[in-house]
Parts: C-alpha cells; structure tokens; sequence
C-alpha cells in the first residue's frame, strides 16, 4: 500500500490540474466568443423582438426580450422608463430634481467605452411599441451576483485581479455619480468576470463626489483616458442622452478624482490585465 500511496497521489494530482486546465479553456473560450461591440449594437438595433417576458430583478419595469436576426438569436434587457420628480424619498434621503431613465443606460455604456473598461454591456437606443427604450445586451453565464457572493462567502480565485475590478466599479460610479449600486446589479459571470448593469439613476449634475472615500485606486490607462476627456469628446459620443448640465458634472467629478488619484501618488495606479 506505501508503494501505491506516491502514484496514486500523482494520479489525483493530474486529474485536477487537468480538471483546472479544462476550466480555464472553457472560460477563456466563453470570453472570447463575446462579439465585438460594434456587432452586438447592430443587433440590438435591427434584429426582430421574438418574445418578451419579465425579468425578476429590478424595479424600473423592464424587460427580457429575445432577440433574432436570421442568424443569431439572444437576449436583451429592455428598460423604458422615463420619470421626473421635482423630490424623490429614497431610503429616508431626500433626492431634489430626481429622474430615472432608460437613457442613461446607453450614456454609461458610451462613457464606459471612452474611458477603456468594459465593464458596462453594450446598450443602445431603440423604439419597442411606442416608447423609446435602451436595449441592452443580455449578460450570458452568469454564476451569482455580487449580494449572493458576499451572502454565500464565497472567494474570487484571483483576489488581486477581483480587487481590481471593484477599484474600477467604484471609480466608475463616482464618475457617473450613481445613485443606485447595489450588489443586486454587479453580476459575476463563470470565468469571474464582473458586469456592472442598471445606471438609470446616474449621472446626476452634482459637481461633487458621492463618496470621495471609495476613490482609492485606478487603472493607468482609465486615468489617462478620464484625463482626455472635453466637453465636446462628451458632447460628441453623449449629447443625445445627456444634458450639457450633467456633461458639466461629469467633468467635475473627473477633476475630482483625478486630483485624489494624482495626490495619492503611484501606489493609487495599477496597470490592468485588458479582457
């Protein structure tokens, strides 16, 4: 038995470490399979609403829609609200001049993009009956939300690279200035990668930070990219869903985070693994 015991130990070890081996290719080839952003808007745009049924999370109303263009049948998120309120009561805390809109789905996934992170799914504007409605690409594969995750204690298999991930979502939401991040809305897919969905209680024309504290660490290339950005680059890719008023506070916010950033010194930038 004692003579057995080093080769069956070396069996089981090759057995999982091709059961890992197997699990990565499986989720890199999931992660590759995503079609470039340009083609998931066509499709948005264009392919035919076979059937719509409602979505159980959320309560802006919206829908899960199947999609189909003859070629590629998928999924959508469809949001059509559009509300304006002079006050808005959230939790005890009093929001002045309060909307909530499907637009502003479309504004994060386009300022997303501007900045280089692909953490918000492709959205785009299309009319569904007779409302205009963001239409926003279905997330496939998902493993939990980040509620179920934290519920659950569950550990990310690469703490540095999740840690990440949360440092952008942060900075990304003070950007925005969103009003409505919750752990329901950040989705985890298989291969662990993070989604951030439903911003249509962002961009407020606040000129301020919503939470300073959660500006702590940014990735290089998404620093210098929010540096770049103009009132007129924003106007350009933003100004149908965006007022100049919230455009302004975009640019605000900006200064503002970068200037934490920049005065936290090198330690606050870290350079990205692209996905």
């Amino acid at each position: 038995m004692r003579r057995l015991l080093p080769a069956l130990v070396a069996c089981v070890t090759l057995q999982v470490c091709a059961a890992v081996a197997q699990q990565a290719a499986t989720q890199s080839a999931a992660t590759a399979a995503l079609p470039p952003d340009a083609e998931i808007e066509q499709f948005l745009r264009t392919a035919k609403v076979v059937k719509t049924r409602g979505t159980s999370k959320g309560i802006t109303g919206s829908l899960r829609a199947t999609l189909s263009d003859g070629t590629r049948t998928h999924d959508a998120q469809i949001q059509m609200i559009d509300e304006r309120k002079p006050t808005f009561d959230a939790g005890g805390a009093t929001e002045f001049n309060f909307r909530d809109s499907w637009e502003y789905n479309v504004a994060a996934y386009r300022l997303n993009r501007m900045i280089g992170l692909n953490l918000v799914p492709v959205s785009v504007a299309r009319r569904y009956e007779t409302k205009q409605a963001a239409f926003t690409w279905w997330i496939d594969d998902v493993m939990m939300d980040e509620g179920a995750r934290l519920k659950g204690n569950i550990q990310p298999p690469r703490p540095q690279e999740w840690n990440e991930y949360m440092q952008l979502v942060r900075v990304f939401d003070q950007l925005i200035y969103n009003m409505d991040r919750n752990t329901g809305n950040l989705l985890i897919t298989k291969d662990w990668r993070v989604w951030a969905i439903d911003h249509t209680r962002a961009f407020r024309t606040h000129t301020t930070l919503k939470s300073p504290g959660n500006v702590t660490r940014c990735d290089r290339q998404m620093l210098e990219r929010m540096k770049e950005l103009t009132k007129d680059s924003l106007k350009k890719e933003l100004g149908e869903y965006l007022t100049d008023f919230e455009i302004a506070g975009v640019l605000a916010r900006r200064d503002l985070i970068v200037d934490i950033i920049d005065k936290a010194g090198p330690a606050a930038v870290f350079d990205r693994r692209a996905r």
